[in-house]
């Protein structure tokens, strides 16, 4: 299976951390939090990571280069100014996923699980995809969806890590270009193809500074 991190936000919450450096390159717990995810990934058996980048592409590109000092193989897919939106960057960057299901993940989340539950997980021909959903946190009660036995339908009780697994199908007929990921979500909601699970592990959603600090607490604590 190949693997994305999703790196092109601006992180507009997160200044200004964020005026002279993009997001997944800030640090918590020692370390940049787009290399927490390319460790977990290698320590799962992923080693083709392709990570999406528009705001300040250039500093992740020299950062992470090809991904070898990590032990890993990273294929850059740099969008325009401004960026593409989840959907638009993962249609970008399509041919350098494969024909496989494969693993995504926004950079600027933190989940304190082994990737290889979560990679393992089987998604059956005929879905579209696999969200990973967590119970709302406190920033975010209203929620994201809920679930219809383990199909994800409209509704409030879950909230969405960021982590998932689609297939390549899911993004067939989808033009190249700026496209939000909840347009697709609405399509596959209606066509029941859409599957969810709910982790009971720490999750982190890494928007604003404040929340930043309470990851870095929590990491340093465990280290």
């Amino acid at each position: 299976m190949k693997a994305m991190i999703l790196a092109a936000g601006r992180g507009e919450r997160l200044r200004p951390l964020t005026d002279s450096t993009p997001k997944p390159l800030i640090k918590a717990g020692g370390l940049e939090l787009i290399v927490w995810h390319i460790n977990k990934l290698k320590a799962a058996g992923i080693s083709d990571i392709v990570v999406n980048s528009a705001y300040l592409s250039d500093k992740i590109v020299s950062f992470l280069q090809d991904g070898h000092a990590f032990g890993v193989n990273i294929q850059h897919s740099v969008e325009e100014e401004g960026g593409l939106e989840t959907a638009g960057g993962i249609v970008r960057a399509l041919p350098y996923l494969g024909d496989e299901p494969f693993f995504v993940i926004n950079g600027d989340i933190f989940l304190d699980i082994d990737y290889k539950a979560l990679i393992e997980a089987y998604v059956e021909p005929n879905l579209n995809g696999l969200l990973y959903l967590t119970k709302n946190p406190e920033h975010n009660l209203k929620g994201d969806f809920a679930l219809s036995g383990d199909r994800i339908c409209y509704g409030s009780d879950y909230t969405f890590t960021g982590a998932a697994i689609y297939t390549k199908k899911a993004f067939d007929g989808v033009p190249d270009g700026r496209l939000k990921l909840r347009v697709l979500f609405d399509r596959w909601i209606e066509s029941q193809t859409l599957k969810g699970s709910v982790l009971e592990c720490p999750w982190f959603d890494v928007g604003t500074v404040q929340r930043l600090e309470i990851l870095d607490s929590y990491l340093k604590e465990k280290l």
